[in-house]
This record gives structure tokens, sequence and C-alpha cells, in this order.
């Protein structure tokens, strides 16, 4: 896969053997460093969730609660494009090493907090170092393994989530109840010196010439002000302030100036943080809007599933995390053997349908379940939805990548990220408000609506002290509210379907040369050798 602006696709750790120089033993030497810098990114919040309810008994803050999660959000949204411009300018390892250092300097500052304003503060700094995990591994990656190799590592990738998900409520319980809050921030640290030192032995990319172009500022400035506005607006809607409230309408039309001040800006740049000319590709801008509505399908699934498992099945807080397998374990399944007939026919077409297609029919059959569902009937449902995801987490990245030329990776692997974020950030937003709504008005009708005063989610041991009837009562209610919560999501899921019809078969860049995509406009190369 030839490189462009002095980057080739590989470097001294190859491609693989499918590259021809190095074996694929180096090939996943290199993965493995890069799993680890994503596993950080991953499972911080997974273990820092478990943890607040500890954390705001010795801080205080209640108030605040919710800025901590919020300051780390905003923060990686903002700065996910500017990290892949970055790298696409400077060099992809010294950004990524960069970012990893910013992420452990705010894992340590925020173990170290003394009030809440401080810990949500240095949150956005872990928020900042976050934004560029990510983006940083998905660049490396794409530089590293031609997109036709490509599918064969996507269950590393897919393993690395489900283990978050998974270990990070049991790995945060644990040390909390025995090391203290703050370790659930400087455990980051090990994690982190092994990505750094891997990373900077294994990962050999070809040394960029230092580029001239001034970075697009005032497109960055405009860029951060929107994202912030728009995740405000979905963070705070419905809760915090009224759908119709000033401030709700203040930051909504302050973020669409921004954003379409932005436009303006990058239409004109020289160097933009975000190449409009990317979205002229078909494929790219319609796997920007599945991966939007994924994003938005997998973090609201993740947020109430175990939700309803506590509060209606009556499963422990550790318990519901491991109630997840069926979910994670078919993700993890679908995507490697996505990846693996990926590799071996060079068509993908099919898997965003499909994804799709399974992903609208778990969350439909996750909205029936009721306060009688047993846990066997609500894995299988899992297990559908878990599916739907597993065709579609890795195949939206691959088929973006395949879809720029090399110079714009970085850009693109950010703003395919981007996109996802901001659509898990309306998916909890919107999901969330109509949960609450539904139980809160279930309570109301049952007469019983003092049990959720100020909240309509209760943990466990304000649960188990309700008098029967009105557990009853706020079991029904909540079985009510994520039916209203996944109907919806399977209802707006609808529009990744109907894209996914609209991908283009692209013949996906192999480890031969290849020349860029062709200026049509639909992400197709010019000349493709592939070799398997």
């Amino acid at each position: 896969m030839a490189g462009t602006a002095g980057e080739p696709a590989a470097g001294a750790a190859g491609s693989g053997a499918e590259a021809g120089g190095k074996p694929e033993r180096s090939v996943r030497t290199v993965m493995f460093a890069l799993m680890i810098a994503m596993l950080l990114a991953m499972l911080d919040n997974m273990i820092v969730g478990t943890a607040m309810p500890t954390i705001v008994g010795e801080l205080g803050g209640l108030e605040h609660l919710s800025w901590v999660v919020t300051s780390y959000t905003l923060a990686t949204a903002a700065s996910t494009p500017i990290w892949g411009k970055l790298g696409d300018l400077y060099g992809r390892k010294g950004v990524f090493l960069l970012s990893i250092v910013v992420f452990l300097i705010g894992s340590v500052t925020s173990g170290m907090a003394q009030d809440m304003g401080q810990l949500i503060g240095f949150r956005a700094v872990q928020g900042l170092g976050a934004g560029g995990l990510m983006v940083g591994v998905m660049a490396i990656i794409g530089d590293l393994v031609p997109p036709r190799e490509r599918g064969r590592y996507q269950g590393m990738m897919a393993g690395i989530m489900a283990v978050a998900m998974i270990g990070g409520p049991l790995v945060g319980g644990t040390i909390t109840d025995h090391l203290g809050w703050r370790w659930s921030f400087y455990i980051n640290l090990p994690l982190g010196a092994v990505a750094l030192a891997m990373v900077t032995a294994v990962l050999h990319l070809p040394r960029k010439p230092r580029s001239t172009a001034r970075i697009d500022y005032l497109g960055a400035a405009l860029l951060t002000v929107g994202i912030t506005a728009v995740v405000l607006v979905t963070t705070w809607g419905g809760t915090e302030y009224a759908w119709t409230s000033a401030v709700i309408m203040e930051l909504s039309a302050i973020g669409a100036a921004s954003l379409v001040g932005f436009l303006f800006v990058e239409a004109r740049a020289a160097e933009p943080i975000v190449p409009l000319h990317i979205f002229r590709s078909r494929n790219f801008s319609l796997m920007a809007v599945i991966g939007f509505f994924t994003g938005f399908v997998m973090f609201g699934a993740v947020l109430f599933l175990p939700l309803f498992q506590q509060s209606v099945q009556g499963a422990s807080a550790t318990n519901s995390g491991l109630l997840l397998l069926p979910m994670l374990g078919a993700m993890l399944v679908v995507s490697m053997v996505a990846g693996r007939i990926t590799t071996s026919t060079g068509r993908y077409r099919l898997f965003p349908i499909a994804g799709s297609a399974l992903m609208i029919t778990g969350l439909f059959l996750l909205s029936t379940m009721d306060t009688g569902t047993s846990r066997v009937t609500s894995g299988v449902y899992m297990a559908v939805l878990g599916a739907g995801m597993g065709f579609l987490m890795q195949i939206t990245m691959l088929v973006a990548q395949n879809s720029v030329e090399m110079k714009d990776m970085g850009v693109a692997s950010s703003s395919a990220t981007l996109f996802r974020t901001l659509g898990s950030s309306f998916g909890v937003a919107v999901m969330g408000a109509l949960f609450t709504g539904r139980v809160q008005d279930e309570m109301a009708a049952r007469g019983a609506a003092e049990a959720t005063a100020g909240s309509a989610q209760l943990d466990a041991a304000s649960l188990a002290r309700l008098p029967d009837a009105l557990r009853e009562a706020y079991e029904s209610a909540v079985a009510s509210g994520t039916h209203a919560a996944f109907l919806v999501g399977g209802s707006v899921a609808v529009v990744a379907l109907a894209a996914s019809f609209f991908v283009k078969e692209v013949p996906l860049r192999g480890a031969g040369p290849a020349e860029p995509p062709s200026p049509a406009g639909d992400g197709t190369p010019g000349k493709v050798t592939e070799r398997v």
C-alpha cells in the first residue's frame, strides 16, 4: 500500500508476511502494544464508574458528579480530530506517545485530587489524552496493515472491548474496596508504562519530513466550541435543564453557529483540521452515518441492560457485568468471523447490511422485556444485538480508511471515531431522557412517585429497603422505561440499515502497491495490486 506525504504504509514493523518484508509475528507484537494503549482509554471509564459513589463520599460535591464524566467526554470528543490531524502532519508515532503521556498525567493528577473541582479539571486532562489514544491506534493500524488484511486483527480489537466492559466494573470494585478509589486512576500508570515502552521499542514508522504547514487554530477552536455545545445540549437537555430552557436554546445556537463557521473556515484553510474533501467519498460519508448510529445504540445498551438486570432481574452490580457476556461474546465471535471473511474474499458490503438488520432485531427484542423475562431469554436477545454490533464495529472503520488517501489516514480515523463518540452522547441522552420520563410517569400513575424522588435509578440497597408493593411498582416502571429506550434505539437504527444499502463494494487495498482513491467520490482506488 503506497504511502503519501513522505510516510509509507508500513515501517520497519512492516505489514506482516503479506507485505513481504516482515513476519506476521512482528505485526502482532506491534498490535499487542497498541491494544494495551486502547485498553487504557476503554477501561478507564468502566473502572471510574464503579468508584464514583466512594469518590463522592470522600470529596463531596454530589451536585457536580455528572461533570466528572462530562468533562472527560467533552475533552475526548473535542480533541479527537486535532490529534488525528497532528499525526498526519508531524508523524503518528510521536503524537501517539504524547497522547499516552497526557493521559497518564491526567490519571496521576486525578488520583491526587483533593476536591470535586480538581477532579473535574484533571479528568478533562485525562480526556485530552484519551482522544489521541483511540485515534492513534486506528490510524497506526491503518498505516501498518492494508485494509484487505486488516480483518484478521479485528478479533483482537473486539476482545479488548469485551475485556474493558466486563473487567472494568470487576476491577474497579476490587480496587476501590481494597486499595481505595485513588488507585482506580493510579492503575493506569503500570499499563501506560508498558504501552510507552512497547510502542517506543517495536513501532517503527518512517520519519516524516518536518511539516511547514500552519495548524488551523481557528478551525480547531470553532470545532471545539461546536462539539462542546452539542455534547452539553445532549447531556443537560431534559435532565439539568428543560429542552426549551434558555440555556439549552443558547447552547444549541452557539453549537450551530460554531459548526457552520467551522465548515466555512475548513473550506478555505490550507491544512484544515477536517478536510471536507474526504466526505466526497460516498462510502466514507455512509460509514460516518452508520458509525454514529452504532455508537448511539451500543452505549445506550451498555447503560440500560445492567440497570434492567439489577432492578428487575435482581442481579448484583458485579453479576450484571458478567451477564453482558452473551452480547459481548457474540460481538467478539462475529467480529472475528467477519474479519476472516473480509481478508479471504475482500468483500464486505453484506456486513453493514446484516449488522444493521441484526442490531434492529436485537433492540426490538430487548424492548419486549418485562418483569417476567428470564435471564436466558434476555441473554438470547443480547446475543442478537451483539452479533449485529460485531458486524459493524470494525468494518465501519476499515471501509472509512479504505476510502481516503494515506495522507488523510489520521483525519479519516479521527472523524469516524468522532461520529461514533457523538452518536454515543446522543444515544445516552435521548434514551436516558425517555427512560427517566417513563419511569417517573409510571411511578406517578401508581401513586408511588416518592420512591424515585430526585432520581429514576435506585441502587440495590435502596431497592431492597422498599416495601414489596413499592418495589414491584418500581420494577414494572423500570421495565417500561427500558422498553421505551430500546424501542427508540431500534427505530433510529433503521437509518443505519438504510445507509448500508448504498455502500459500494470498492476493492480493499491489498499488500501490494496501490494508487490513492480516485477523485470520483466513491473511494474507488485507481489501481490496486492485491496479494493474499
